[in-house]
């Protein structure tokens, strides 16, 4: 199956000017979502990692299966003020303005190898913060995973501290 047939243009969305790339379709098809876990199940294959940080909210629905498959933790990565223990936070910057992200401050430990993974990678930024996070807990990124990379947005340039894998991709 090609998940490229599945995953729904939407033009002018957010804003005018903007083709997003809608991947409700690949979450509301069993058969497509089990595609794409397999994709991104055979994208993880061989890393040596510990746990997977799955960026907020559609990094979750990917993350769990995932980590249950592979038998590793699952961090949550969440906008600020979302998680009820001590968190670490990240500032970064977006195109208009700036934007936190936050982890359990137990949730990674120093030493262990990290997983980021989110459905899309666009401009990269919400994916950086997420690995400075991951580094500011004393843990290393092991690599990103997408589901979706907009690859003429050159998000991965801002990742190259680590491996940066997509399951689809748009030039």
């Amino acid at each position: 199956m090609d998940l490229k047939q599945v995953i729904r243009d939407i033009a002018d969305f957010p804003k005018p000017g903007i083709l997003f790339r809608d991947i409700t379709p690949v979450l509301e098809d069993p058969a497509a979502f089990a595609v794409a876990l397999d994709g991104l199940d055979g994208l993880l294959a061989g890393l040596d990692y510990q746990r997977l940080a799955a960026i907020e909210s559609r990094g979750f629905l990917l993350g769990a299966p995932l980590a249950d498959r592979h038998k590793k933790g699952l961090a949550l990565v969440r906008k600020a003020g979302k998680l009820p223990r001590e968190t670490v936070t990240e500032r970064y910057d977006l195109e208009y303005g700036s934007a936190e992200v936050e982890v359990h401050a137990d949730a990674l430990v120093p030493g262990q190898r990290v997983v980021v993974i989110d459905d899309l990678l666009a401009t990269g930024g919400t994916a950086a913060a997420t690995g400075n996070l991951v580094r500011r807990c004393g843990a290393e990124v092991a690599a990103y995973v997408f589901l979706v990379e907009l690859e003429f947005l050159a998000g991965r340039e801002r990742l190259a501290h680590a491996p940066v894998f997509s399951l689809v991709k748009y030039a």
